[in-house]
Order: C-alpha cells, then structure tokens, then sequence
C-alpha cells in the first residue's frame, strides 16, 4: 500500500495491514493537513485532524463494515462506540456493507414499510 501511496504522492500514511490476502486499510493525506492517530483495528482508523490554513481540529473515521451479514452488527457497534469520543466535527467514510446482495435491499424495503405501518 505505501508504494501505491507513494505513487500518488501522497507521502504522508497510516496503513493497517491485510489479514492474510485479504483486507488492510490505508488513510493517506499530502502536507496541508496534521494528523493523529487515536485508534484502528482490522475495520476502521481513527484520527484527528488539524487543517493548517483553517485551524481547526476535526475527526475522521475510515470505516470498513464487515461483508458477514452475522459480523454486522459487530461493525456498527464499533462505530457507535467511536461516537461517544465525539468531541469535534467528525466526518466517517468507507464501505459500510449494508446492503450486499439484491434479497437483503428487498428485506430493507419490507422493514422501513413496516415501520412506516404499511406494506410496499
């Protein structure tokens, strides 16, 4: 992944390695920007920011939510404990994997009209 990075010109990273082949995550940024890391796992890196032209310290999460519909619930409790160490305005991006395949959308439409009291 660094050399990726690097390639880019993005010299400065943070990189959390693969499990095996699979996964890893990276959180690159150029020179503009001070970061420091608060915390990561194999799923997301937590940093906060300074923007030095704007002097404002801000949070990032880059999130991967498990592709395993029974790790799921694992993924979203990880953010909803990253929440409580908000403090600052906090920007989270990834890939969230909830929908994966075309039966789940069709079950999430079924569940927000019963919510709703109807059926679609």
């Amino acid at each position: 992944m660094e050399r990726v990075r690097r390639r880019f010109e993005f010299i400065n990273g943070i990189e959390v390695d693969p499990d095996g082949s699979k996964g890893g995550l990276c959180l690159a940024w150029k020179g503009e920007v001070s970061v420091m890391l608060q915390n990561f796992s194999r799923r997301h890196i937590d940093v906060l920011a300074n923007d030095q032209n704007e002097k404002q310290q801000w949070r990032f999460t880059g999130f991967y939510g498990s592709p395993y519909a029974q790790e799921r619930e694992d993924s979203w409790n990880l953010l909803r404990r990253l929440r409580r160490n908000e403090e600052q305005p906090w920007l989270v991006c990834g890939d969230f994997n909830k929908i994966m395949y075309g039966f789940e959308k069709k079950r999430l439409v079924a569940q927000r009209g019963k919510e709703n009291g109807s059926i679609p």
